[in-house]
């Protein structure tokens, strides 16, 4: 197996200080262990966006080599679901760090759940209102996660 590494990092700042970039290529390093790391592809971009040519460059060459596209965490791909099954769907396999053991359905889902997981933790600080949105579910609870 061979990998095609994609870093991302949101601000200039973040680029020119390379931390967050040189903590991603560790990652994306130790994932790897003894199997190549063909190439590297590293954006500065905010993740809102979807317009981002070095993701569409290491996709193509992980494509044309079929190796699969490694990223250190889920979240430096995407947290928007369209977003990510849109790539999934261009056939290249993705593989993040963070979630080792996932199949190409996980990282389809893992934005949803993140976003469920704030909801939830932020709902309690609605007071009643939020306790209303729970009896929705069938029972109110204070502080579930």
């Amino acid at each position: 197996m061979q990998y095609v590494a994609y870093y991302r990092v949101s601000t200039q700042m973040q680029g020119k200080s390379g931390l967050g970039l040189e903590a991603q290529r560790h990652a994306v390093e130790q994932f790897a262990g003894s199997h190549p790391i063909i190439a590297e592809y590293t954006e500065i971009e905010s993740g809102k966006r979807n317009d981002r040519p070095q993701l569409e460059a290491a996709l193509d060459h992980a494509k044309a080599n079929n190796a699969v596209l490694i990223i250190a965490k889920l979240d430096r791909l995407s947290r928007d679901v369209h977003f990510i099954s849109g790539l999934l769907k261009r056939n290249v396999p993705i593989k993040a760090c963070d979630m080792p053991n996932a199949d190409d359905l996980a990282p389809k889902f893992h934005p949803v759940l993140s976003s469920l997981q704030r909801f939830f933790e932020v709902l309690p600080d609605f007071g009643p209102a939020g306790a209303g949105i729970f009896r929705g579910f069938g029972s109110v609870r204070r502080g579930c996660r």
